[in-house]
């Protein structure tokens, strides 16, 4: 017998699915007005969103709240209000020569309610995000917020419940068990943003319904310093991806590929790094703490345990290992193997590990022996060398000569490939995801049709006879 929250939020979805039913294919005004009032609710209660979410995680720098995760919101909302109307347009074209005069369209049209499961590590983006993107398609929609950001879920709920009709969006808060009815419901497409683990739950529970899904997953992003990189150059941009939001990123560098040679070079670049990022970490307010206890203690456990295999951990800073902040200061890892848990885990969290290699070969085919990365960095000056990286791997987003970067261009698509996800969103493509792009055949008034028709004689053996013959 289903519980009263799981009642509750079918009656939630059933609601929202009327008011679709009543106003399937809003016009852009409409969707535009969603779109506004999205943006003013970000800019009127900015403070509050960097307070919520510094207190949910202990310390999260307000500067990095508002680079990572409020500019990149507004700019999409700008974004899809520059863009949305255009996106709307059905696209015609003529028929395929033999079925001329008549014509074809694409038309796109919302797929309907829209689920969105958001994670802890950016409970602010990772909501708003493919929220856009759903309202700028047309659709209604239910967020459920991360139980691990309770704060900031709970102001997040308050402030849609005044910004958006009951029947326009509804946010939703609540447990683990709340998160598992929510995949369960029979969406017209679902979201999810989080761990493989948790993304195979969600598709299992999504299947029962057939409801199609996008699954932003995560995975071992690697990086591959090439022989022609500026090293000095890799390692500022490696660290800075590596240590904003102290590595809780899904597509944070989770590991660095480099020529065999350069580790102490690397080594001695990265403290010089990490004292001009953070300079003082051990009371810098600049750098996030660990999210939640349970994490830290993992993130403690990968070091430890690889230590013990025979790692050598290289500390980046004099700050200490501090529990009760949940502070954990950078760490490289050396003589690492693939055997050690920190090499088969995404470790989303401040630890580097360092794998050299001989040859550029060696280093494409190691990539290419892992599951297929949420993101892939590679560092190189000559073009050859780029090329080969980019046509020899695979990953859901690729930046070259930096990191993280490539998420924020609203004309690249976001997603990963294989079991770092499925699917993709984000401007454009975030529209069509959330979109049934509905194929219309127009035939014109005269027309060539009958000729195909039965009775099937000598002048149809003809016409086909011609038409095999023919592209």
């Amino acid at each position: 017998m289903p519980s009263a929250r799981t009642t509750e939020l079918s009656d939630t979805l059933q609601h929202l699915r009327n008011a679709q039913s009543r106003a399937p294919m809003p016009d852009w005004p409409v969707r535009a007005q969603r779109l506004r009032q999205l943006e003013a609710l970000l800019l009127r209660h900015r403070k509050q969103i960097i307070d919520a979410i510094h207190a949910d995680f202990g310390q999260r720098p307000a500067e990095e709240t508002e680079l990572l995760e409020l500019f990149p919101s507004i700019s999409a909302i700008r974004h899809a209000l520059r863009h949305g109307k255009r996106w709307m347009k059905p696209r015609r074209h003529l028929a395929d020569w033999l079925f001329l005069p008549a014509r074809t369209e694409l038309r796109p049209q919302p797929r309907g309610v829209v689920g969105i499961i958001v994670p802890w590590n950016y409970p602010l983006y990772l909501a708003v995000g493919p929220l856009v993107d759903a309202l700028a398609a047309g659709n209604r929609a239910m967020v459920k917020m991360s139980e691990y950001t309770p704060r900031f879920s709970a102001l997040f709920a308050e402030l849609a419940a005044g910004c958006f009709q009951p029947d326009e969006v509804q946010v939703i808060t609540g447990d683990a068990d709340v998160a598992q009815a929510f995949a369960a419901l029979p969406f017209d497409h679902l979201l999810f943003t989080g761990s493989t683990a948790v993304g195979h739950h969600v598709m299992r529970a999504a299947a029962d319904h057939l409801t199609p899904v996008t699954l932003e997953l995560g995975g071992k992003s690697p990086v591959i310093v090439g022989p022609g990189a500026r090293l000095d150059h890799a390692v500022e941009r490696i660290l800075f991806g590596k240590l904003v939001n102290a590595g809780q990123t899904c597509i944070a560098p989770d590991y660095v590929l480099l020529p065999r040679g350069q580790v102490e070079a690397f080594t001695t670049l990265a403290r010089a790094a990490v004292a001009r990022l953070y300079p003082d970490m051990a009371r810098n307010p600049q750098y996030a703490s660990i999210a939640t206890d349970r994490h830290f203690e993992r993130l403690a456990g990968l070091h430890d345990q690889a230590v013990a295999a025979g790692a050598r951990s290289v500390a980046l800073t004099d700050a200490a290992r501090d529990a009760d902040r949940r502070l954990l200061p950078p760490m490289l890892l050396a003589d690492v193997h693939d055997d050690m848990t920190v090499m088969q885990e995404e470790i989303f969290g401040p630890l580097l590990p360092l794998v050299p290699y001989d040859s550029l070969d060696e280093a494409i085919a190691y990539v290419a022996a892992h599951p297929h990365p949420l993101a892939l960095y590679l560092f190189e000056t000559d073009r050859t060398r780029i090329d080969t990286v980019l046509s020899r791997t695979h990953a859901g987003g690729v930046s070259v000569n930096d990191t993280l970067y490539h998420i924020a261009q609203h004309r690249l698509p976001f997603g990963g490939v294989g079991s770092s996800g499925m699917g993709g969103y984000h401007g454009e493509a975030g529209f069509r995801t959330f979109s049934h792009i509905k194929p219309v055949f127009r035939q014109a008034r005269f027309n060539g049709a009958g000729l195909l028709n039965p009775p099937y004689g000598a002048r149809f053996r003809q016409m086909l006879g011609w038409l095999l013959g023919r592209d």
